[in-house]
């Protein structure tokens, strides 16, 4: 199997319901799996895991709508145009697996709720809103988040969510260390980068992204449609958000089984700080059976 995260790859892209552009890379032989990743990311920081299933699978690294190599967010965004790109990303690469991790995993599982063409999908802690430990917190700095986006302070919004995402001593730090720190990481990300995208401009991305999430409150039995089989993963170091909400799903979808992996956290599917060797195995093994 393909273990080099510089294997080759080729781009395409597919046309989504509504005109928009929707590109993805591709590497790899055999069956067609799609990787949809979250946040302020885009395909391209999957590539270690996607060279770990190379050998197995052909695997599809799309840039989600607002990022690389697809269109931009339209102003009436919301979780049925995620469904859409999906559905016209199975389309056009036939692909019948999907992994998604945080808030991709989110997205494929919704839009399994109509896409019967999905025959298994695996999602690495996915985040709903489900009454659990820990959510009034980050509804808060939902909130803090999208004001600071909203007054152009990207700075600012990555100090408010990585402070609620550390543990009490470090969000004693003062802002203005975060925001030193965060301005270096962001220039050195774009030294880094390959010229698709500014990481500023893939922060703000998180402002619908976090919109999104939080609307599945009051909706979650809309996951009992889900026919597809199901494999919902998690790290044995997730917080009680991140527990609750692969808890709540596996009890409404029909299909479904949890994992949870030794010493992994949110951000494990990575290739940066990552373990993507861990998450492939547990892909592997599930499309396999």
């Amino acid at each position: 199997m393909i273990r080099n995260s510089s294997v080759p790859d080729r781009t395409g892209q597919v046309t989504s319901a509504d005109g928009t552009t929707i590109g993805y890379r591709r590497i790899g032989n055999g069956p067609g799996l799609l990787v949809l990743h979250g946040g302020a990311l885009t395909g391209s920081n999957y590539r270690r895991l996607a060279a770990q299933l190379a050998g197995d699978f052909t695997v599809f690294l799309p840039d989600r709508r607002g990022r690389g190599l697809s269109g931009p967010y339209r102003d009436d965004h919301s979780i049925a145009t995620e469904d859409a790109d999906l559905t016209a990303l199975v389309a056009g690469t036939g692909a019948r697996y999907a992994f998604g991790t945080a808030d991709g995993g989110l997205f494929a599982l919704h839009a399994a709720q109509t896409l019967t063409e999905l025959e298994k999908i695996i999602a690495y802690e996915p985040v709903v809103f489900a009454g659990q430990p820990g959510q009034d917190e980050f509804a808060t700095m939902i909130d803090r988040f999208t004001a600071r986006i909203d007054a152009g302070d990207p700075l600012g919004a990555a100090t408010v969510a990585t402070k609620a995402a550390f543990p009490e001593p470090l969000r004693r730090v003062p802002d203005a260390a975060y925001r030193a720190a965060f301005g270096l990481g962001l220039r050195l990300a774009d030294l880094r980068g390959a010229g698709d995208h500014r990481s500023r401009d893939l922060l703000a991305t998180l402002k619908p992204e976090l919109a999104m999430v939080r609307a599945t409150e009051g909706r979650l039995d809309d996951f009992r449609r889900i026919n597809a089989d199901v494999l919902l993963l998690r790290g044995s170091r997730s917080e009680p958000l991140i527990t609750g909400s692969v808890d709540a799903l596996r009890r409404l979808i029909p299909n479904a089984r949890t994992a949870v992996l030794p010493g992994l956290v949110h951000g494990s599917a990575q290739d940066t700080g990552g373990n993507p060797r861990v998450i492939a195995a547990a892909i592997r093994t599930f499309l396999a059976g």
